[in-house]
C-alpha cells in the first residue's frame, strides 16, 4: 500500500516541475486534492484517476462536487444528522439519486465486476467488497445491494481524500508563514534522504520526528472536521456531581474549541510544532486533541491518512520551497459553508524550485 502512496506522490513531484516552471501562485487546496484523489483511486479502488494533470479528471470533478457548499448538500447532511434512521432510509428512496451516487454505483460495479471476470486480486477497499458481496453472512442482517456497496465507497473516497488535501493545504500555508520552520524539515528531510539513499518507506518516514510535529501542529489548529458527534451508550454522571448525561443522548464535542482554548494551548494561534514534543504532550489530557476522533468510533483511515500527507509533503519540500504571494490571504478565514474546515478563497502559494548541489 506505501509502495503506491509513493508512486502518487512521485507523480505530483513530477507535476510540480510543471506548474513551478510557469512562475505564477499555485492554488494548494485543488493541487493537494488532485494529489489525495489520486492516491485514494490506485490505493483503495485500483484505478487511475488521472487527476495530477491540467485536465479535470471524472473522478476530480466528482470529488469537488461531494464538497460542493450548496443548499442540497446542506439540507441533506442535516437530515441525516437529525432525523430518525427510518426516515432517512425512507427518504433516500423518494429522494432522486444525485450524479454522485449514480457515478460511485456505476464505477464499483464495474470495476467488481471486471475483477470476477478476469481473476484479478489486489486485497484493496474492492476486494472487501466483493468479499462481502459473495459472503453476506459477515455482515448479518445487512442487504447488500448495489447502492449500500457504492454507498461505502463513496464514504471511503469522500473521507479519504478531501480530509487530507486539506491538512496539506494548510501545511504548506504555515510552513510559507514560518520559513524556518519550512527549512528545519527541509533539512530532516534531506537527511533522511542521504541516511536511506533515496528511498523513503513506511518505517523511515515513522522516525521522521519533526515531520510529525508539523502534521500533529498543523491538525491542532486546523482539526479537517470542527466538532464530532456521538450517542451514549449508557448513562454516565460525573464525579461527586448531579450532573448526568443519559443513555442515548446525543453528544458534541467542540474540537476545534478544545484546540484552540489558550488555557490548554497557550498562544493558540500561533503555529509551534514543539507543542508535541514527548514532554509537552504529557502535561495535556490525551483528549484535548482530537482529530482523528477518539475510542472504538474513532477514524478507521487515521494511518492511511497520516502516511499519505507525509509522503506527499516530503516529495514537495525536498525540491521546492513554498512562500507566500500577493494573491495569499492572511489572515486565514474558515470557510463559512463547508463542512471540513478549510480556506474561504483557498490558499495560494509560489512553489520555487531549489537547485540541489
Amino acid at each position: 500500500m506505501f509502495s503506491l502512496m509513493s508512486q502518487c506522490a512521485d507523480q505530483l513531484e513530477q507535476y510540480l516541475e510543471k506548474l513551478s516552471s510557469k512562475n505564477e501562485p499555485v492554488e494548494c487546496c485543488e493541487l493537494m486534492a488532485k494529489y489525495t484523489t489520486n492516491v485514494i483511486g490506485t490505493c483503495a479502488f485500483g484505478i487511475e484517476m488521472y487527476s495530477l494533470s491540467d485536465e479535470d479528471s471524472e473522478f476530480r470533478r466528482i470529488g469537488r462536487l461531494i464538497f460542493a457548499p450548496t443548499w442540497e448538500h446542506s439540507v441533506r447532511f442535516r437530515c441525516v444528522q437529525f432525523l430518525p434512521q427510518i426516515l432517512c432510509n425512507l427518504l433516500s428512496y423518494i429522494v432522486p439519486k444525485t450524479e454522485v451516487t449514480k457515478f460511485f454505483t456505476r464505477i464499483v460495479i464495474e470495476t467488481m465486476d471486471y475483477r470476477d471476470a478476469n481473476n484479478i486480486v489486489r486485497h484493496d477497499f474492492i476486494d472487501t467488497l466483493r468479499e462481502l458481496k459473495k459472503h453476506p453472512e459477515k455482515v448479518g442482517d445487512i442487504d447488500l445491494t448495489d447502492y449500500v456497496i457504492a454507498a461505502q465507497a463513496f464514504v471511503f473516497f469522500g473521507a479519504g481524500f478531501e480530509t487530507s488535501s486539506t491538512t496539506m493545504s494548510n501545511a504548506l500555508y504555515e510552513l510559507a508563514l514560518n520559513q524556518e520552520i519550512q527549512d528545519k524539515l527541509r533539512e530532516e528531510i534531506n537527511d533522511e534522504y542521504i541516511r536511506h539513499n533515496g528511498n523513503f518507506t513506511y518505517e523511515n518516514i515513522k522516525k521522521m520526528n519533526y515531520l510529525d510535529k508539523i502534521f500533529k501542529e498543523t491538525l491542532r489548529k486546523y482539526p479537517s472536521v470542527p466538532y464530532l458527534q456521538r450517542k451514549t451508550t449508557s448513562s454516565y454522571t460525573f464525579g461527586s456531581t448531579k450532573v448526568n448525561i443519559p443513555k442515548g443522548q446525543d453528544i458534541w464535542i467542540p474540537v476545534y474549541a478544545i484546540q484552540r482554548d489558550p488555557d490548554i494551548y497557550p498562544k493558540p494561534d500561533v503555529f509551534d510544532p514543539e507543542r508535541f514534543t514527548d514532554e509537552v504532550v504529557q502535561t495535556r489530557h490525551p483528549m484535548f486533541y482530537l482529530p482523528f476522533g477518539d475510542g472504538p468510533r474513532n477514524c478507521i483511515g487515521a494511518r492511511f491518512a497520516v502516511y499519505q500527507t507525509k509522503i506527499g509533503l516530503i516529495k514537495i519540500l525536498r525540491n521546492y520551497k513554498v512562500e507566500t504571494c500577493e494573491k495569499t490571504q492572511i489572515p486565514y478565514i474558515n470557510h463559512p459553508k463547508t463542512h471540513i474546515l478549510q480556506s474561504e478563497n483557498g490558499i495560494y502559494l509560489n512553489i520555487i524550485k531549489i537547485n540541489q548541489s
